[in-house]
C-alpha cells in the first residue's frame, strides 16, 4: 500500500512506535526511525533492513525544533521526500496533581505535546514544499479523552494533541494533507505499572497470546494497532481527516468530537439568580459522566464483554 512513500516515526525504538515503523516498512515505505536510545533505534532500523525494507535511524530527543528539522531533513536526504509523519514519542511521569513537579510537567508536555507540534510543523512545511499531500498521524491516548487518575501531565498533553488534530485538519486541508489521531491501547512497558497489567505485559513481550477477555476489552499487542496506522498513511484514507480512531486487541473504534449537549437562551442574559435556578435542573438530565482510562481490566477468564458492534 505504501510503495514509494517515506515515513518518519518518532519514538520507534520500542513498543508501539517500533510496531508502527515495521508495519509501514512492510507495506513498502522507507522509514526514519527515531529514539533517544541508540541501541534500540539501530535495532529497529536493522530489523527493517534485514526484512528487505529501507530504514535509517536518528537518535535525538523529540521536542526541540532542531530534532524535528533533523528528522525531516534525514528523510529527504536519504530517501528523497517525506510523505508520512507519525508523532509517537513521549515520556511518562505519572503523578497526581499534588505530587507533579514543574520538571515532571515540563518533561511530559515537552515530549508529547511540544514534540508533536514541532514535528508536525516541520512535516507540514516539507509537504508544502513538495507541492502538497501528506499524512500527519498523531498518537493520542484514552487518557486524553476521559478521566485518568494520576496522569496530570500526560492527560493534558494527549488532550491537547487532539486539539491539534482538529485545528491542523482544517488548516492543511487545501494542501491535501490529512491529519488524524490514533488512540492505541496495547500491552507495553508504558502500562506495566497499572494494577493487574504487569504480568500480562511480561507475557505479551515473551510472545504469549493475550487472553481473549483482555483482547475483547481492547487490550492487545502493538501489532494490533499498527494496521490502523498503515491504513491512515495510505491512499485509501485520502478522504479521512480530523478523526480520532482507536485500535487495540479485538476492537476498532471512532471517538466523537466534543459538542454542546444542551443550550438555553434567555433574553437580556443571565444573572446569578437565574443561573442558580436553571443549572440544577439541567444537570439532573445532562450531567457528564466521568469515565476512567484506560479500559478496565477484566478479572479472571470469564466471558468476553459484549459491548461493541461486531464486524
Amino acid at each position: 500500500m505504501l510503495a514509494g512513500k517515506v515515513a518518519v516515526v518518532t519514538g520507534s525504538g520500542r513498543g508501539l512506535g517500533r510496531a508502527y515503523a515495521r508495519a509501514l516498512a512492510a507495506a513498502g515505505a522507507a522509514v526514519v526511525v527515531n529514539d533517544v536510545d541508540d541501541d534500540v533505534a539501530k535495532e529497529t532500523a536493522d530489523a527493517i533492513t534485514d526484512a528487505g525494507g529501507r530504514a535509517v535511524s536518528v537518535v535525538a530527543p523529540v521536542g526541540p525544533a532542531e530534532t524535528a528539522q533533523t528528522l525531516v531533513r534525514t528523510a529527504v536526504e536519504q530517501f528523497g521526500r517525506l510523505d508520512i509523519m507519525v508523532t509517537n514519542a513521549g515520556a511518562l511521569r505519572d503523578r497526581t496533581l499534588r505530587n507533579t513537579t514543574d520538571d515532571d510537567f515540563d518533561l511530559v508536555v515537552g515530549s508529547h505535546l511540544r514534540g508533536t507540534f514541532t514535528c508536525g510543523r516541520a512535516a507540514a512545511a516539507q509537504f508544502r514544499e513538495q507541492g502538497g499531500g501528506g499524512r500527519l498521524i498523531l498518537i493520542g491516548s484514552p487518557a486524553g479523552q476521559r478521566a485518568s487518575f494520576g496522569q496530570t501531565s500526560y492527560s493534558a498533553s494527549k488532550a491537547a494533541v487532539i486539539g491539534l488534530v482538529r485545528t491542523w485538519a482544517v488548516e492543511l486541508e487545501r494542501q491535501q494533507v490529512t491529519v488524524n489521531a490514533v488512540i492505541p491501547t496495547a500491552l507495553t512497558r508504558m502500562v506495566a505499572t497499572m494494577p493487574g497489567l504487569a504480568e500480562h505485559v511480561a507475557r505479551a513481550e515473551n510472545g504469549e497470546p493475550v487472553p481473549p477477555a483482555l483482547r475483547r476489552a481492547g487490550l492487545g499487542t502493538p501489532d494490533d494497532v499498527a494496521p490502523l496506522v498503515v491504513w491512515l498513511a495510505s491512499d485509501a484514507a485520502a478522504g479521512v481527516t480530523g478523526q480520532c480512531l482507536a485500535a487495540g486487541g479485538d476492537r476498532v473504534a471512532v471517538w466523537s468530537h466534543p459538542v454542546e449537549v444542551v443550550s438555553v437562551l434567555k433574553d437580556d442574559g443571565w444573572n446569578l439568580d437565574a443561573i442558580s435556578a436553571l443549572l440544577p435542573t439541567i444537570l439532573r438530565e445532562h450531567r457528564q459522566e466521568f469515565r476512567p482510562a484506560p479500559l478496565d481490566v477484566p478479572s479472571g477468564s470469564g466471558p468476553a464483554p459484549s459491548e461493541g458492534k461486531q464486524p
